[in-house]
Formats: C-alpha cells, structure tokens, sequence
C-alpha cells in the first residue's frame, strides 16, 4: 500500500507553482486594462518591422541557399557541442574514443568540402 501523505509536499508545490504562473500571466492582462494600455487602434493593430510596414507577402519562398546555409550551421554547431565532451573524458575513453572522433571529424571535413565544391557556401 502506498502512503499518500508522502506526495503532499509535491501538491502543495504544483499548487503555489500553479498559482503564481496564473498570476503572472493574468495580472497584466487586468492591469492593463484597468489603466487603459488595452485600447487597439488601425495603429496598433498595424504590422510593424524594422521601421516600415512589411512590403511583400510573409509566405513569399526563400532562395534555397538560406536552407543550406542554415543546414551547414545546425551541422557544425552539433560538431562543436561533440566535441567539447569528448575532450572532457578523452582519458576516460581512450585510443576508441579518439579514433572514433577522428572518423567522425573526416566525415565532417569530406561533407565541408563536398559544400564547398557544389558551392553552397558561395553567394552571389
């Protein structure tokens, strides 16, 4: 049978953490339209980026070149979080763990180079 007194610690916990984000994201809201800040308007309501309303439609297609880019740094950002661990217990792991990383950072550097090749880093 299991004592159920020993979770009340942890609802009276969910219950204050409960509480206070219900607060937090309430009371604004009523502040705010007690004080009067909640009153749209054509300008408030209006789009507003970088200065200037927005001149092209937000669904417009991005040049492919962007996707790479962004897929070339998702990639080498992985490397470099890799990295840092496998440094942190290369004497835990030995000659496996740094001939692993050693393939490992060969098939990075013939992916880099395969981009640099086909010219995904290039812009014109």
């Amino acid at each position: 049978m299991v004592d159920l007194e020993q979770y009340l610690p942890i609802l009276i916990f969910l219950f204050i953490a409960a509480g206070l984000s219900a607060l937090f994201v309430f009371l604004p809201m009523g502040v705010s339209r007690l004080t009067g800040a909640h009153a749209p308007d054509a300008e408030k309501l209006s789009e507003y980026e970088c200065g200037f309303p927005a001149f092209d439609d937000s669904r417009s297609q991005f040049d492919v070149r962007f996707y790479l880019v962004a897929i070339s740094f998702l990639l080498f950002d992985l490397e470099a979080s890799f990295l840092f661990p496998w440094a942190v217990s290369l004497d835990v792991t030995g000659w496996a763990g740094w001939i692993s990383m050693v393939i490992f950072l060969g098939i990075l550097a013939i992916g880099l180079a395969y981009e640099w090749k086909m010219g995904a880093l290039e812009w014109d």
